[in-house]
């Protein structure tokens, strides 16, 4: 037989698309010509297919071999086709009989020395066999608990080309994936840290519990770094659907923590103000990967000294936070990552970071203006929560009394408002406040009564408050109504929206 083929998974971004790996020895001069728009990793596989073939004491065949990965149209890219290509091209042979391997995905990068190492992407390749219809799967033993964690798909681990094939040829069995564990808990930062800062507390729970992102303004000292850590402490876990999105885009970067458990607690991304556009949104040659703002989604993106970031870092953040997801095309194809993401911005008040009206400020209007002017006003217009917060006080920072609530306090408020948020608009295909379109709330049966609203109309009307604004302000009504039990909001929920609009604490 000089003809063979083995399943494989090729992956675009963190979409995943069955790939058949063929195999055909001629006659002829012995070389081996990959096609199937192979990148250049995937061309170096035939050094590392031969020396491992070899290593492994089986025959290299010297003859004309032709691997072909089909669909030939889509980008392959990465070491993950090596194991594939070795079976097939030992299968052309007449080596090996491949039959075991009919309807069975393969996966794995090979060393020379014949050994599987991990790959990057396994749960998002397992995750799109098995909606290709394939139920069985062989994986690098690295990542076999991570293949583990897709439901109906069957797994199977290998660590050398040499038992993957001595199952092939003798039935010899291979390694079953570790039994799945919960991921131990972590203690993280708690909110009962946080000394004072009421409004910024009330502003990090509403912020919370509807989804909204938040812009914290204040002096060093004031809390702004410790409200920002601690968001994910009070966001509900990671629910399946959720989890694997989160889990693959983690997979995909390179990032998935040993024990390939899936990500339940919500990410949290903070890269510092040195940070260039393709790490914030993704980049890179050929098909770009996931930038910071993927890798945080379903959970928070910290920009810690906003104003400190490029123009141009910053600006690239608009389209993601206004859709949810990010399109980057580049020379090797074009590719869409998810960005559902809470962004929050931390700022001091000036450069030299004093309260206004301090004396020890030198900073002129103008400066101020400037600096703070770097958070440019469109961007600024998509963030609902806009907080200017006090230094803490010498009581505040000295008390004992116990009187602060904890994280899993806030976080069981939050938890109740998200569900009564997903369940009023599951008829929508909405789960939070802040993804429901304005025009749905300015339409029966949600559109508030006139009276709730005059205010924000006439602010409208005055030019202070911006269409995306008011719909803003509404969604946040909701979330504010949700939280305190109601099932509408009043003229209180829109004005404490209000003021979380403007930033402004009374």
């Amino acid at each position: 037989m000089s003809y063979a083929k083995v399943l494989c998974v090729g992956l675009v971004g963190v979409t995943g698309h069955l790939v058949e790996v063929e195999a055909d020895l001629a006659a002829g001069l012995p070389a081996v010509v990959i096609s199937g728009l192979p990148d250049t990793a995937l061309h170096e596989a035939r050094d590392r297919v031969r020396a491992a073939v070899v290593n492994s004491g089986q025959r290299w065949p010297n003859r004309r071999i032709t691997l072909n990965l089909l669909p030939a149209t889509l980008p392959k890219s990465g070491s993950a086709f090596d194991l594939a290509i070795a079976a097939a091209l030992l299968g052309g042979s007449g080596e090996l009989p491949l039959l075991p391997l009919e309807g069975v995905v393969v996966l794995g990068e090979l060393g020379l020395d014949g050994t599987v190492r991990p790959v990057r992407g396994v749960l998002p390749m397992v995750a799109a066999a098995a909606q290709a219809g394939i139920t069985r799967v062989i994986v690098p033993v690295g990542n076999a608990a991570e293949a583990a964690a897709i439901p109906g798909v069957r797994v199977r681990a290998v660590d050398s080309l040499h038992r993957l094939v001595a199952y092939v040829r003798d039935g010899a069995p291979l390694i079953e994936p570790p039994e799945a564990t919960s991921a131990p808990a972590v203690d993280g930062p708690d909110l009962v840290d946080v000394a004072g800062q009421q409004f910024g507390r009330r502003a990090l729970e509403v912020a919370a519990a509807g989804g909204h992102h938040v812009a914290l303004l204040g002096p060093p000292g004031a809390g702004k770094t410790m409200l920002a850590e601690r968001l994910p402490s009070i966001l509900p876990e990671l629910d399946d659907d959720a989890a694997l999105e989160v889990t693959a885009l983690h997979s995909v970067a390179g990032l998935l923590p040993p024990g390939g458990q899936l990500l339940r607690r919500p990410p949290f991304q903070a890269p510092h103000h040195t940070a260039s556009v393709p790490s914030l949104v993704g980049g890179g040659s050929g098909l770009a990967r996931p930038g910071a703002v993927s890798l945080a989604h379903r959970g928070v993106l910290f920009l810690d000294e906003a104003p400190e970031f490029s123009k141009g870092a910053l600006e690239a953040l608009r389209q993601p936070l206004e859709d949810g997801h990010i399109r980057l095309t580049r020379s090797g194809g074009g590719t869409v990552y998810p960005a559902r993401t809470q962004l929050v911005l931390a700022a001091n008040p000036c450069p030299c970071a004093q309260p206004a009206g301090d004396a020890r400020c030198e900073c002129s209007p103008l400066v101020r203006r400037r600096y703070l002017g770097r958070l440019s006003g469109p961007l600024l217009d998509r963030i609902d929560v806009q907080v200017r917060l006090m230094p803490v006080r010498a009581a505040e920072l000295m008390a004992t009394d116990g009187g602060v609530e904890s994280s899993a306090t806030v976080a069981a408020r939050v938890t109740a408002a998200r569900q009564a948020a997903a369940t009023r608009w599951a008829g929508l295909g909405r789960r939070l406040n802040a993804e429901v379109d304005g025009p749905y709330l300015r339409r029966p049966p949600w559109r508030l009564p006139t009276r709730v609203t005059a205010e924000l109309r006439g602010r409208l009307d005055s030019g202070s408050l911006s269409a995306r604004g008011f719909d803003r302000v509404i969604r946040m009504a909701w979330t504010v109504a949700d939280l305190d039990g109601r099932d509408r909001p009043d003229l209180d929920d829109v004005r404490e929206s209000l003021q979380l609009r403007t930033g402004e604490a009374t």
